[in-house]
């Protein structure tokens, strides 16, 4: 449930930090400093008064914020019960359901991490995929005890910009998320396709591939909503399946049989979670085109 900044501004500092006291993982110390400073003139300045609490905190306070933040993947956590915040972040990347392959690398992972510098690893995982997830372990696990602290402390804060994106509305947002959207174009009579089904999936190298999305073309050749939309666009791999042959042969045009361009399977990789992706298809019955659009 989303509240007001105009209503958080006005209220008593109690319910001030209930309302906020998950923004920051089992830390409502960030919030209670972030009450004095009231009243917020925009989302942008409340957060900001957050993230000075933590930059200005001492090391002790730091840390015991990091420890605070449970294991990805952990099925003993999620027995124990993980906050409704960190399960609905770590579901959404599938994390809840992972192959016993991909298990085992998670498994591997956090023990090497933890082993190392004695803290969990902490990642904003709204950004990512599964396979990003392992490659960003992978990454970091050589960095020093101070470079790694930091990277920390800035994935925490990632992660409560998003949920203080999705907890209170005002007249600012802040710069959290992105947009994947695609356009089909057929230049065989020079109109948007409509009526084109298509089908974005997210690739994993250990577990399963994930439907993201399966939907058609509209009269301007564009889906009615962007294929992700209001949150990162997470960093990965990814396929989108045009079926043209189908839409080809609905309009009546010669085809050989089968056709020669049946199904049209772009692959392509996200890299910036908060940018625009734009994948268009430029088709006809033998030919096709895309570029990276923004």
């Amino acid at each position: 449930m989303s509240n007001a900044l105009v209503e958080l501004n006005a209220c008593s500092r109690d319910e001030f930090v209930a309302a906020l006291a998950n923004i920051f993982e089992h830390s409502p110390w960030i919030v209670e400093q972030a009450a004095a400073k009231r009243p917020f003139a925009g989302i942008g300045d409340l957060f900001a008064a957050m993230r000075a609490a933590v930059d200005q905190a001492p090391a002790d306070l730091r840390m015991a914020l990091i420890k605070a933040h449970p294991d990805l993947a952990d099925k003993t956590q999620r027995a124990r019960g993980l906050t409704a915040e960190s399960g609905a972040e770590q579901n959404s990347v599938g994390l809840d359901r992972l192959s016993d392959a991909e298990y085992e690398a998670f498994e591997r992972v956090n023990t090497a991490y933890r082993s190392k510098f004695g803290f969990p690893y902490i990642v904003c995982v709204r950004r990512h995929t599964k396979d990003s997830i392992l490659r960003d372990f992978e990454r970091r696990l050589p960095n020093d005890l101070v470079t790694e602290t930091q990277t920390s402390i800035d994935e925490i804060c990632r992660i409560a910009a998003l949920r203080l994106d999705q907890s209170v509305t005002g007249s600012d947002r802040l710069a959290v998320t992105g947009r994947l959207s695609t356009h089909v174009l057929d230049t065989n009579s020079g109109k948007p396709a409509a009526g084109v089904a298509l089908e974005l999936v997210e690739l994993a190298k250990l577990g399963a591939n994930r439907v993201v999305m399966r939907t058609t073309t509209n009269t301007d050749g564009r889906t009615d909503a962007p294929l992700i939309d209001g949150r990162p666009v997470p960093i990965g791999r990814y396929e989108l399946t045009f079926s043209v042959g189908e839409y080809f042969a609905a309009r009546g045009v010669p085809l050989s049989d089968p056709p020669f361009l049946d199904r049209i399977t772009l692959r392509f990789a996200v890299s910036e979670p908060e940018g625009h992706l734009h994948v268009p298809l430029l088709v006809t019955p033998w030919s096709y085109a895309t570029y990276r659009g923004s």
